[in-house]
């Protein structure tokens, strides 16, 4: 299992349509996505139009399949137009202790 945490900075004044793109985006991927498995929006406490979206994903595989995907790509390109800067994800992969 990997997890995926992406940060975003959304424009001022644009933080509610951000909210709800995160939930029209987390329902399909729930249906969509193989290998999808969850996925949680945070605000940060400090800057409310700071974001970090948690997902986890079965593998890496399937993580990186949904990347090159159509429907990615499509969010990126909408993302543009709200976002401040460019956004940054980092992937971790679970150790089983």
């Amino acid at each position: 299992m990997i997890n995926v945490g992406f940060y975003y900075k959304v424009k001022k004044g644009h933080e509610q349509e951000f909210e709800s793109k995160f939930k029209e985006v987390l329902n399909y991927l729930k249906s969509n996505a193989e290998g999808f498995i969850d996925a949680k929006l945070y605000k940060s406490v400090e800057d409310p139009s700071e974001y970090l979206i948690y997902s986890v994903w079965k593998d890496l595989e399937s993580f990186r399949k949904f990347i090159t995907s159509e429907a990615y790509k499509s969010t990126v390109t909408y993302g543009r137009t709200i976002m401040e800067g460019r956004p940054t994800h980092k992937v971790f992969q679970e150790i089983n202790a």
